[in-house]
């Protein structure tokens, strides 16, 4: 017997859908659309989540390496994270308790990599410290681009003490041009409503100057939406 979702579904409009997402609590998604968790990362799950593990290999990341996954959503590069890191070696941090969750609950039975226990926690202040673990390499793909500079330096600060003696935290950020404006309002969206943000490279260097941080512009690495990358290097 069908849901009684799915046999309303088609009889709503497309933005009678779209207002009830954005009004529904967070813990209510799952009951409207199962892949919501893939929507609210951004989409592009299979596309994006390969191409976060195949650039981290070419800078060097090795299977016995030990990773932080910072604002790892609902694991859409976690899974493959996971599956090529050994046992116990992948940890990943998000503020949403649901998305984390769900990554938890679907996607990890979903991949069989339940056994490869992967460390998850639900944290909103970039407090890594919590994990009494150093990282060899970290990444926040979608973080940057989404978050004011006081809260990026405070992910750099927390991040960068846990990083080991020349580990590497890689992150993405939307690059500000001439034109444009510098934050574009995302309320609209049912799943994914924090605003997008651009910065340029001195922005991030001034944010280094008195840490034991260098940072490195890596530009493009595929992100089909634009997005480029940076490289912060702990001394």
């Amino acid at each position: 017997m069908k849901h009684a979702r799915d046999l309303v579904r088609p009889l709503l409009p497309a933005s009678v859908k779209r207002t009830v997402k954005r009004m529904l609590p967070a813990r209510f998604y799952r009951h409207v659309d199962p892949s919501w968790h893939r929507k609210a990362v951004g989409g592009l799950w299979a596309e994006l989540g390969q191409l976060q593990l195949d650039f981290l290999v070419e800078q060097g990341l090795r299977r016995d390496h030990f990773f932080l996954d910072v604002g790892c959503g609902s694991l859409r590069g976690g899974v493959h994270f996971i599956r090529y890191l050994d046992t116990g070696h992948y940890y990943g941090f998000d503020r949403s308790r649901e998305r984390l969750e769900a990554g938890r609950s679907v996607e990890l039975p979903r991949y069989g990599l339940v056994d490869k226990r992967p460390v998850l926690e639900v944290i909103d202040d970039f407090g890594v410290a919590r994990f009494d673990r150093s990282f060899d390499f970290a990444l926040a793909q979608s973080v940057f681009t989404h978050i004011p500079l006081d809260a990026i330096e405070l992910c750099l600060r927390n991040v960068g003490d846990a990083l080991v003696s020349g580990g590497r935290f890689y992150a993405t950020f939307n690059e500000r041009t001439d034109s444009g404006p510098d934050r574009v309002d995302r309320s609209d969206l049912p799943y994914h409503k924090d605003p997008i943000v651009r910065y340029d490279v001195a922005a991030f260097e001034e944010l280094c100057r008195a840490k034991p941080l260098s940072v490195s512009y890596v530009g493009d690495w595929g992100h089909p939406r634009g997005q480029r990358m940076l490289a912060f290097t702990k001394a």
